[in-house]
């Protein structure tokens, strides 16, 4: 029983992450606050990091959690540019994403190697 809640548990920050994407990747340009240049793809990049390092402690294999974030990273991008947020889709970003989910990737697994 404890182990059933232990595991629960570890879903929660993926959870929190994946929330956060949402309401980052998909709040209309209107509510987006003005900043520095760049700053996107600093937010792009920390996000899909997040993401990898969370998906990781919640127990997702590698196989699965790459090919799911390069997925989410592609149509995140696609929807950014066809929903009516004001929002552009960018190539760009969509690489970002994906180089924060393998630097958060191999981060956990340096980290794990470590241990």
């Amino acid at each position: 029983m404890l182990d059933h809640y232990r595991n629960q548990l570890k879903r929660l920050p993926l959870l929190i992450a994946l929330l956060v994407s949402l309401i980052v990747l998909f709040t209309p340009e209107s509510g987006v606050p003005t900043a520095p240049p760049g700053t996107d793809k600093v937010v792009h990049f920390t996000l899909f990091a997040a993401l990898a390092i969370t998906g990781r402690i919640a127990g997702w294999r590698t196989s699965s959690l790459l090919p799911a974030l390069v997925a989410y990273a592609a149509l995140s991008e696609v929807l950014q540019g066809v929903l009516p947020l004001g929002r552009s889709c960018e190539l760009l970003d969509g690489l970002v994403d994906i180089a924060g989910a393998l630097l958060g990737w191999a981060a956990f697994a340096l980290r794990s190697k470590a241990r």
